[in-house]
């Protein structure tokens, strides 16, 4: 059986080393197309075009894995037709017309409020709040490489719509962080359950689950890319 090649998309304050012990937990289990993309960031349009990008490079079925707003990411980009999975880790999966700002707005997080803006029009997680907002589960060492090495996003790509959903046409799987403190657990439960998921799991986990709990995240990756 040929498995499909596999890309990880990250999201909001961090980049694609966020990825790292998922990366080697698949290399373990005897997956090598392996593939971890930079987006910038910058906004879902180009954010969803790198990735789309990355896709097209792929000669087979590609699985699609997003990580916080980078659920937002294989949403828009994930009608590719070698596209053949989604799978999301705490992530937003909005409906056409839906931002992750807007889902963020109506059922806020227990640390919004350590999300702040700079000069530029970037947002932040302040760098001393990063341990207990998004990764409470992980070491104070580990905490601290991802606070001083954090991705901000510019602040409109909050606001940034989808267009057409990929999880509407395309197979599906969910993981919620019950711990969550960036996307609600309540959004995340409401996002994955009008998915007609094929699984949906929770963990006890924090907002970096894919950091705090790679096992578990990497065998619903792999149940995901046996099955298609």
């Amino acid at each position: 059986m040929t498995m499909p090649a596999i890309i990880l998309v990250h999201g909001f304050w961090g980049g694609a080393a966020h990825w790292a012990k998922v990366i080697v937990e698949l290399s373990r289990q005897g997956f090598s197309d392996l593939h971890a993309v930079e987006v910038p960031l910058t906004s879902l349009a180009d954010d969803a075009g790198r990735l789309k990008q990355m896709i097209a490079q792929q000669e087979g079925d590609v699985l699609l894995v997003g990580h916080s707003y980078g659920g937002a990411v294989i949403t828009e980009a994930g009608n590719q037709p070698n596209v053949a999975g989604l799978i999301y880790i705490a992530a937003f999966a909005p409906d056409a017309g839906e931002s992750p700002g807007g889902i963020t707005q109506a059922n806020p997080p227990a640390a919004i409020a350590n999300v702040v803006p700079d000069s530029d029009g970037y947002l932040w997680i302040k760098p001393d709040q990063y341990h207990e907002s998004f990764c409470q589960d992980l070491t104070a060492d580990e905490a601290l490489v991802m606070a001083v090495t954090q991705k901000a996003p510019l602040g409109s790509t909050f606001g940034d719509t989808i267009t057409a959903p990929a999880w509407k046409t395309k197979p599906c799987w969910y993981q919620i962080s019950s711990e969550d403190r960036m996307i609600n657990p309540e959004n995340q439960k409401m996002m994955s359950s009008r998915m007609n998921a094929k699984k949906i799991i929770t963990l006890g986990s924090s907002h970096a689950s894919l950091a705090s709990q790679p096992g578990e995240v990497t065998g619903l990756i792999v149940e995901a890319a046996r099955s298609i």
